[in-house]
């Protein structure tokens, strides 16, 4: 059985973030994303603290696929260096981890 991770960044846009989830989903490197938003978030950045909105960008993937749509999330990323973090799926329902596992490729 794959293991699954939900993998989160974040965009200053909601445009951008469904950009990218658009693009991760159609080439397979996700099952499905949501977007979330705007919310507000809170961080140091540069050495400088800050707060600002931005739309959470979540998506579904096993752990094969992670190392690939970590590197689309980044080569098309609007931000130099964005937060792309990923959390393993520790249960979930078992249609849902295998649509997971089927909606990626290998």
């Amino acid at each position: 059985m794959a293991d699954y991770l939900s993998v989160s960044t974040a965009t200053e846009t909601r445009e951008q973030a469904e950009a990218l989830a658009q693009s991760a989903v159609r080439a397979r490197l996700a099952a499905g994303a949501q977007i979330v938003g705007p919310v507000t978030s809170v961080f140091w950045h540069d050495g400088q603290f800050g707060s600002g909105e931005e739309y959470q960008l979540l998506l579904k993937t096993t752990g094969a696929q992670y190392a690939e749509l970590e590197s689309h999330l980044l080569e098309r990323h609007p931000w130099q260096n964005p937060e792309v973090c990923a959390v393993p799926i520790v249960n979930g329902a078992s249609a849902c981890l295998a649509w997971i596992e089927n909606s990626v490729a290998d």
